[in-house]
């Protein structure tokens, strides 16, 4: 669901939380690899079954930037190759 003032921004990490536990933390970037969201999943039991799409479209304001070149280009490479073979609603 884009509106016009969003940013879709794509499935580029997903990592386990050291601190916590039952925490993924998921991050998606923009195609560019400059900007970035993160999001953090708690994840209730075993049969937790909620999707996690392969992209989303979030508030500018929600965004931060990605100042390290060589996470920027990461980024970016996992941003775009997901853009080329999910349609954004799928299930990854």
């Amino acid at each position: 669901m884009s509106s016009e003032n969003s940013v879709r921004v794509w499935l580029v990490e997903r990592t386990y939380s050291d601190d916590e536990q039952n925490l993924i933390i998921l991050v998606y970037a923009t195609p560019d690899g400059t900007q970035y969201f993160r999001k953090e999943r708690a994840l209730t039991s075993f049969t937790d079954t909620r999707d996690t799409t392969a992209a989303l479209d979030v508030d500018p304001d929600n965004l931060g930037s990605v100042n390290e070149t060589e996470l920027r280009e990461q980024y970016a490479t996992e941003a775009t190759r997901m853009a080329d073979e999910h349609d954004p609603d799928d299930p990854i």
